[in-house]
């Protein structure tokens, strides 16, 4: 029987041969303290191995069993709008069914309130893996992810009425985007007032293009402070379905993510309650909440990869032309290993960024209940700059990666790709929204581009030079070749900081972003390379190439771009 996670082995492996595993376990567990509290949790490291390995066998089973089979019914029925309510595609309640049924929901939270108390970087996994089968429903499920920010800035009065409910099952969205509000979230003008008379806040307006927007439970983003016009005068809210006061004016018709209802919606007087602090609810709650979203879609991403390479692979194996398989064509040989090289160092860089965006958060955690150590304080900071720095990295490059297979893995197929009974050309419209939502790929590098300024990604390389130098591998001729392309990064680099022009620096930026994401993900794949060349050797030297002919593309625009050039970049 097929198994999305046991089929893959590569996620495994992301899972079972970093270092910082360790700590995050550690920390996530604290010390193992719930291993006499609760029968379910681990004894120590190892325990806790094998428990996110049984999770993640069922997580497989049923996306493989039960997810992929539906997938093409869901995206065929999609949602239904019926009285202001959402009815989800008739497949999409057997998936939701399967995955509760199973206990797959509240994956990261605390025992306490019923959840699994799984690290991020285990149910980045399982997104991944939801996603390989079904991305659409992946957006619905995934959503549960959204109580992390209610847990983090809620009170526990709210953590212990909402967090077991999702636990359970029910459904979460983030209702942040509005008809003239989109990426420019600080223009948010949803209404919130106070409610003297029975002690709660109320919410009016409206807001457009919210995934799975008639969920059980919402966070809003609204603004509170009368008279204000900027962030500052934003909060975040928690909305309850069961209060009434929302309605789905409409489902949007998509170009994929079917199964996913993306809604408009009115507030009419809607009770909610306030989450956290008036006032931060954009600069700091939808920053957070952001960031989670940003590595969920890298997640959703990956996985849309997998299921390019999958459906291109199996194709090219079958179909015969001229009297043998085509997957024996070089042309075809090489669409198909490129997928698999980007999937396989777009993945290093997920899980990367998933270890640590774990050890901060655990440390951010535990600084809820007791002072940090000073050393511990050090590790925080530490962790939480390189998953800043790494989150737009994961998020854009991904994106464009599933974009790019799936468009690959229709061409593999050819004419057959363009027929809708093959599952190629779902993946390629699911694909597409991926460098758009949560962020376009324009906004990852606007929030990357410090980190190329200040020298903290030139840094990070260094650091992944001087260890991979001074490992064994197989690999030292194409780890030259990457120590080159970082070489041209710093110098491009320098040379747009030279300038000092801000207009050339945004216009470079996404050279600059691309150049340093390529080089990094090079380094990741390669220290895969070095310990499971079997599993990552070719790819990682085919990576070598694509990043190589990348770089080089991008130090050469960069090279003609100066301050005289700008002209002819402005409006035509």
């Amino acid at each position: 029987m097929a198994n999305y996670y046991n089929d893959i082995k590569e996620i495994k492996f992301e899972l079972e041969n970093n270092p910082l595993m360790e700590r995050i376990v550690e920390l996530k567990e604290r010390q193992y303290e719930d291993k006499d509290k609760y029968d379910e949790a681990p004894q120590d490291f190892a325990d806790a191995m094998d428990t996110y390995d049984k999770v993640l066998d069922i997580v497989g089973d049923i996306t493989a069993n039960v997810v992929a089979p539906n997938a093409e019914a869901v995206d065929a029925e999609g949602p239904h709008h019926e009285n202001g309510r959402v009815r989800y595609a008739s497949k999409t309640y057997e998936n939701l069914e399967a995955m509760n049924r199973a206990g797959m929901n509240g994956m990261t939270m605390p025992r306490r309130y019923g959840g699994l108390n799984l690290p991020v970087t285990v149910y980045t996994a399982a997104n991944e893996i939801v996603s390989t089968g079904d991305a659409g429903f992946e957006n619905i499920w995934s959503l549960q992810d959204c109580i992390e920010t209610l847990y983090c800035f809620g009170n526990e009065e709210q953590r212990q009425k909402y967090i077991p409910r999702v636990c359970k099952g029910e459904t979460m969205s983030m209702d942040l985007t509005e008809p003239d509000a989109g990426s420019d979230l600080q223009s948010v003008m949803l209404k919130a007032t106070f409610d003297e008379g029975n002690n709660c806040w109320r919410l009016n307006g409206a807001k457009r293009f919210i995934t799975n927007g008639d969920s059980d439970i919402h966070l809003v983003l609204a603004r509170s402070e009368a008279g204000t016009r900027d962030g500052r005068g934003l909060s975040m809210f928690i909305y309850d379905k069961r209060d009434g006061g929302v309605d789905v004016r409409r489902i949007e018709n998509k170009l994929g993510i079917h199964g996913s209802p993306t809604c408009e919606l009115v507030y009419k007087n809607a009770k909610c309650e306030l989450c956290g602090d008036r006032k931060l609810g954009l600069i700091k709650y939808v920053m957070s909440l952001m960031n989670g979203a940003r590595l969920g879609i890298a997640a959703q991403s990956v996985g849309l990869s997998q299921a390019a390479y999958n459906e291109a692979i199996a194709y090219a194996r079958d179909r015969k032309q001229f009297g043998k398989a085509i997957i024996e064509f070089p042309a075809v040989a090489e669409m198909i290993s490129n997928i698999k090289a980007r999937l396989d160092a777009g993945r290093a860089l997920l899980y990367q960024t998933a270890r640590y965006v774990d050890i901060y958060k655990a440390l951010e955690d535990i600084a809820r209940d007791r002072k940090l150590e000073p050393e511990e304080r050090a590790e925080l900071k530490q962790y939480s700059r390189l998953a800043d720095a790494f989150t737009p990295l994961a998020k854009g490059m991904n994106s464009e990666y599933a974009n790019q297979n799936g468009y690959d893995c229709i061409q593999v197929h050819g004419g057959s790709g363009f027929m809708l009974e093959y599952a190629c050309q779902r993946i390629y419209r699911d694909a597409r929204i991926t460098s758009i939502y949560e962020g376009t790929t324009q906004l990852q590098t606007v929030a990357a581009i410090r980190y190329v300024t200040n020298g903290f990604y030139a840094q990070v390389i260094q650091e992944f030079e001087e260890k991979n130098l001074s490992q064994s591998s197989p690999f030292k001729g194409e780890l030259e070749r990457v120590c080159s392309m970082a070489s041209k990064f710093n110098a491009c680099t320098a040379a747009v900081k030279e300038a000092d022009n801000q207009e050339l620096l945004d216009l470079c930026a996404r050279h600059l972003y691309e150049m340093a994401a390529d080089v990094i993900m090079c380094h990741l794949l390669l220290q895969n390379a070095s310990k499971a060349p079997e599993l990552f050797g070719k790819s990682f030297q085919v990576y070598v190439n694509l990043a190589e002919a990348e770089v080089e593309k991008h130090a050469s625009l960069i090279g003609k771009m100066n301050v005289e050039q700008l002209e002819n970049y402005r409006q035509q």
